[in-house]
């Protein structure tokens, strides 16, 4: 079973959604804001270069989109997301404080194609929704609509929706660092949810018996992202009794307080049911 990528990287293609793989054209047709002649300057097909079929005006929405692009994929993260409304969640941050996203945000930069097909432009007075060919859920290039807003005399993608903006103008630079904790303690806690079934069907075909993570791994019910804290920000640690009957694992923070908080333990219940429980152990296994 194949590694996957980090957590942390889905969340933040999860936030980056609205403008990374945008809103499917047919999805959002009705939701489109209404315009009239002397509301909506819409931009035709004259054929540009840089993979627009428009003509792109200097200070457009459509020329912030292609912005957006092309610093997010040269890894120009600070100047790319100072674009969208994620920007409080990254200006108070330092570049030694960026540098600690720099993996999973050039695995975004990856995503990005190299050239942007930028099709359609509708401008109705503070609002505006571009349209582009972008990557879709199963890497096909589709056309997507991004929505932006006038802020000054900027145009700004609007990466994150209504709720998710007031919880990062809340928390400012922690917003990053409190989503990662949040996501590493879930895919921690969904780890452990594999580790248990894991160990059922592998007691199902074997007597009784449960296994070591490399017998669950070569047998194909585990992925390897097990054995490091790489992809989930945790470190599990299997104990097997010694008729192999019984086993507990404990899942702890690589980093307390950076990649998570919270320390969980699977065992055994009475029952013989895998349960799960956590708490705060100061990035310590708990021992019972």
């Amino acid at each position: 079973m194949k590694s996957n990528p980090s957590g942390f990287f889905y969340s933040l293609i999860f936030v980056l959604s609205c403008a990374f793989s945008g809103c499917s054209v047919e999805a959002t047709k009705a939701e489109a804001p209404s315009t009239s002649p002397d509301q909506a300057a819409i931009v035709g097909s004259a054929l540009v270069s840089n993979g627009a079929t428009i003509e792109i005006a200097q200070g457009s929405p459509a020329e912030t989109v292609r912005a957006f692009y092309q610093k997010l994929r040269e890894k120009k993260i600070r100047e790319a997301i100072f674009l969208t409304n994620l920007r409080p969640a990254i200006e108070g941050l330092t570049d030694d404080e960026l540098k600690e996203y720099a993996v999973d945000f050039a695995a975004i930069a990856r995503i990005v194609p190299p050239v942007i097909e930028i099709n359609g432009e509708i401008i109705s007075g503070d609002s505006a929704t571009v349209t582009a060919k972008l990557p879709d859920d199963d890497d096909k290039l589709t056309i997507q609509q991004i929505r932006l807003r006038r802020q000054g005399e900027n145009w700004v993608i609007l990466t994150a929706d209504e709720v998710t903006e007031k919880i990062i103008q809340k928390e400012g630079k922690n917003y990053f660092h409190q989503l990662r904790i949040d996501t590493h303690e879930a895919e921690a806690k969904a780890m452990l949810d594999r580790i248990a079934k894991a160990e059922m069907v592998h007691a199902l075909q074997n007597k009784g018996e449960y296994a070591e993570f490399s017998a669950l791994i070569a047998a194909g019910l585990l992925p390897s992202d097990v054995t490091s804290s790489e992809t989930t920000g945790y470190n599990y640690a299997l104990k097997l009794s010694a008729d192999r009957k019984q086993y507990t694992v404990s899942a702890t923070p690589e980093i307390y307080g950076k990649s998570g908080k919270l320390s969980y333990r699977l065992e055994l219940n009475k029952e013989g049911k895998a349960a799960v429980r956590g708490g705060d152990n100061g990035g310590k296994p708990f021992d019972k």
